[in-house]
């Protein structure tokens, strides 16, 4: 089946947030006296939201509600400074969109980022791209793999869930495809390796941005 709809995941997909995410947080754990960590090793704290990620990077015996909620705040002060310092978007990227727009394809974005960054990522590396929607964390709704954000916007177009592809380079993005009933398209330029993909609904995977072009009308 070739489609003619799909959403993608926005860190590790469309953009390299890496740099700017672990720099910021390192430096909230280093004001706090804590174990900072290298930048590759943020591959495997993000993709859940902020406050997961903070989780994913406090020792067990930190695991309190305050401290996380309050580290989460400090990361997000930092982060608005920082959020555009190194982040860029991957090789192939804009040409992909843009074959996708002149194909008529359909293009939303969700993600797990707060919505504020979300928006202003978009808007900073992807003007003049058509996104009919692009949502990221919201106060009361689910984050990913829940699929009721993949569902609100399969909502939004008026065309059925079956109808799109999910793309995005994390497990939790082919789970969210995988319960929304779209078609799971892993990406291996991400954060995530190709095994957690494919064990988490992965049904196919492609290793450059302009090999989405196979799978659209």
């Amino acid at each position: 089946m070739k489609y003619k709809s799909v959403i993608f995941d926005l860190d590790g997909t469309l953009l390299n947030t890496l740099e700017d995410i672990a720099s910021s947080l390192n430096t909230v754990l280093r004001k706090m006296g804590m174990e900072t960590y290298s930048t590759g090793a943020y591959r495997y704290f993000v993709g859940s939201g902020a406050e997961e990620m903070v989780a994913r990077v406090l020792p067990p015996e930190k695991h309190e509600k305050k401290l996380i909620a309050e580290c989460v705040e400090a990361f997000q002060m930092e982060y608005r400074r920082n959020w555009n310092l190194k982040t860029r978007p991957y090789g192939g990227v804009p040409e992909m969109l843009r074959a996708l727009s002149d194909n008529g394809v359909r293009m939303s974005i969700l993600s797990n980022k707060p919505h504020e960054f979300t928006v202003l990522s978009v808007r900073q590396y992807f003007p003049g791209y058509d996104f009919e929607v692009v949502l990221g964390q919201r106060e009361g709704i689910p984050l990913k793999p829940d699929p009721v954000g993949a569902l609100e916007i399969a909502r939004h177009l008026d065309i059925p869930a079956g109808e799109f592809i999910f793309i995005g380079d994390t497990g939790v993005d082919m789970e969210t495809a995988v319960r929304a009933g779209m078609y799971p398209l892993g990406v291996l330029w991400g954060f995530r390796p190709e095994e957690e993909l494919v064990k988490s609904g992965a049904v196919e995977t492609i290793i450059r941005p302009i090999d989405v072009l196979k799978f659209v009308k």
